[in-house]
């Protein structure tokens, strides 16, 4: 999996729990709750999707890895790649 299908993948899953975002015009480099009308527990959301769907874990020590579209790319290609 490569850091943009796991962006694409992360923006699934965002749409999904708030779909009246606009999600068309996300700045890759800005942090989604800034973006965004995220709030704790959508975000809370977001990593339960990712293990739910992906049995992808995400400790709580490691949630601000998950801040942009980028970070979550940076974070989340590994974990994909080793589960390959």
């Amino acid at each position: 999996m490569t850091k943009d299908d796991c962006k694409k993948l992360v923006i699934d899953i965002i749409s999904d729990i708030a779909p009246d975002e606009d999600l068309s015009s996300i700045k890759p480099d800005v942090r989604l709750r800034d973006q965004l009308q995220l709030d704790s527990m959508d975000f809370l959301d977001i990593v339960m999707e990712l293990r739910k769907r992906h049995g992808i874990e995400v400790p709580e020590a490691d949630y601000m890895q998950l801040a942009s579209l980028d970070s979550c790319a940076d974070y989340l290609t590994p974990k994909f790649q080793a589960k390959a």
